[in-house]
């Protein structure tokens, strides 16, 4: 993994990574050309854009106690801000906030 600015990272094989606030992990996408699903990149490590939405499903903390279905976060990366959609399960939901800093 290498770092390509303080907000994103890259990844063998095409990857790019971003750190998620409200899922508190980091999600990647695969850029340019390759095998699987690949995403368009506006090619600004320090204010990137992905297209289209990114949709990412996981097993949270409380997946599956009570009935809870899988955690969803569900979301437009652009200009280096993330616009979280309505379907997210997390507090950020709806809410569009600057893609934090890795920590170093």
């Amino acid at each position: 993994m290498a770092a390509l600015s303080s907000k994103l990272r890259s990844l063998e094989g095409g990857g790019l990574m971003f750190w998620c606030p409200g899922c508190d992990g980091a999600h990647q996408v695969q850029v340019g050309q390759g095998p699987g699903p690949r995403w368009g990149y506006n090619d600004n490590p320090d204010a990137p854009t992905f297209t289209p939405s990114i949709l990412v499903r996981y097993n949270g903390k409380d997946a599956g106690v009570d009935g809870a279905p899988p955690a969803i976060c569900h979301s437009f990366v652009t200009d280096g801000r993330i616009q979280f959609l309505g379907d997210c399960t997390h507090a950020l939901a709806g809410q569009t906030v600057d893609i934090p800093d890795f920590e170093t």
